[in-house]
């Protein structure tokens, strides 16, 4: 019988069998030096997956070190939150969170040096590129693409549509370096912003109280912010060239459900006032309640907006852009069909229509996979009440 029991002795203990194991000692002569049986230290072994994986040290600071995995198997074995543990070693809790969903053992026990092993082991290049070596990725994830599908809404789809055959999964990460490596396509196949990096958008914001009567933010309802009732609003501008052209943009906050306004004549105030007031006249009136701007001279109309709309308008505070977050995360999408730096007034009432029917009717993680244009007919169809 061993001395010891495998699971009893010290932490320290194992850590230095398993070190000396990686340097070359046979696991008789590791427990001998650590003062452990040979059979105790073969069960440690067993239990780490009978392998010892070559460490050659973190590449990168973003990867957990085999001391850090120690620290989370202690603090998991002393009952410690996880929220605890992370803090311990300086992480944040979700990465300890995916690490022990992804490196446990199959009976739900986290071991560290199993743990390690098996990032190890996944860290391990060169790799097969997953959409170099599978024509059939090489085939649909373009199709995508030039459907203007986000690299997100691809993965998500081939994990629904193929959840039983591994080889037709790729995640975002894979899809844009592939897409970057030249693997789908150098011409036609592209992102759908066009650019292979962010670029910070901003438009300045005019001084603070040039619009008068305006109600602020901060006196809107608050079944605004819960988004579970449709018919509140987001609305902006995205300009053109020079500042010479411009397309008003309203997005409903429950469905994201996007309008576009045409601003033929211009984008001053008279004319978007006369712009929304007829362009928004279809949507039915349960469906008008409140419109959330920013505090751009083109709304100075407001009070006669408002009186022929049914809209209730309130106004962000001034350099505020996230306080009509979803509205910003639509210009973005824009941008694609008109980019910054070009006229747009060439484009007519029929090319806004056709662009916003693209983007309604494109799934949405934020809606469950479900397309804006599903979940505003779902309202409709429902009982609404103004």
């Amino acid at each position: 019988m061993p001395t010891y029991a495998p699971n009893k002795m010290p932490t320290s203990v194992k850590k230095r069998y398993f070190e000396l194991l990686r340097a070359g000692y046979k696991g008789a002569a590791a427990a001998r030096v650590v003062g452990v049986s040979t059979s105790c230290g073969s069960l440690w072994f067993i239990d780490a997956g009978s392998m010892i994986v070559p460490d050659p040290g973190p590449i990168s600071p973003r990867f957990l070190t085999q001391d850090e995995r120690i620290a989370i198997a202690d603090g998991l074995h002393a009952q410690q939150p996880v929220k605890q543990i992370a803090a311990s070693i300086g992480r944040s809790f979700q990465t300890v969170y995916r690490e022990i969903k992804r490196n446990a053992k199959t009976d739900g026990r986290y071991n560290p040096w199993w743990a390690h092993n098996q990032a190890l082991l996944r860290r391990r290049r060169p790799k097969a590129e997953r959409i170099r070596t599978s024509e059939p990725l090489r085939t649909l994830v373009p199709v995508k693409l030039t459907e203007k599908w986000s690299p997100q809404q691809i993965a998500r789809h081939l994990a629904r549509e193929y959840a039983h055959d591994a080889v037709m999964r790729a995640c975002p990460e894979t899809i844009y370096r592939a897409l970057f490596a030249g693997l789908l396509g150098r011409r036609d196949v592209k992102l759908r912003t066009g650019r292979t990096r962010r670029k910070k958008q901003r438009r300045g914001v005019p001084t603070l109280n040039k619009i008068k009567n305006m109600t602020l933010i901060h006196q809107r309802p608050a079944e605004v912010n819960d988004r579970k009732t449709p018919g509140h609003w987001e609305g902006d501008l995205i300009i053109g060239r020079g500042q010479g052209s411009a397309i008003g943009t309203l997005v409903e906050r429950t469905t994201r459900y996007v309008h576009l306004i045409h601003l033929p004549h211009g984008w001053k105030a008279p004319q978007v006032r006369n712009a929304l007031i007829t362009q928004t006249a279809h949507i039915p009136p349960q469906l008008r309640k409140t419109l959330t701007w920013d505090q751009g001279r083109e709304l100075t109309l407001h009070e006669d907006i408002e009186a022929l709309t049914g809209f209730r308008i309130y106004f962000c505070d001034p350099h505020s852009p996230w306080q009509r977050g979803t509205n910003e995360n639509m210009n973005g999408l824009l941008r694609q069909y008109f980019p910054k730096g070009t006229d747009l007034s060439v484009h007519t009432a029929s090319d806004l229509r056709n662009v916003a029917r693209q983007l309604n009717h494109r799934p949405r993680i934020v809606l469950g996979d479900r397309t804006p244009a599903e979940v505003m007919q779902e309202c409709l169809a429902g009982p609404l009440t103004r």
